[in-house]
């Protein structure tokens, strides 16, 4: 799942509690969108924290000369 997912949860949550008065017998529409919402949140907040750590730069390594090395240049 990428960010958009997250997004779109995070959009359909708030219609389904804000925007609908729809009523289902035994299904509370306002807490579904809650909890859409809360889940689009965190799936966000999780989701841009690895994709930070993926990339980390890490500076190259100098090569180190060993004594064949030196042979070669002269």
């Amino acid at each position: 799942m990428g960010v958009g997912v997250f997004i779109i949860m995070i959009a359909v949550g708030a219609i389904l509690t804000f925007a609908s008065d729809w009523q289902l017998d035994g299904v509370n529409l306002d807490l579904v969108g809650l909890i859409l919402m809360a889940v689009g949140i965190i799936g966000t907040a999780v989701y841009t924290s690895i994709l930070r750590r993926r990339r980390v730069v890490v500076p190259p390594v100098a090569p180190t000369v060993t004594q064949d090395d030196r042979r070669d240049l002269l």
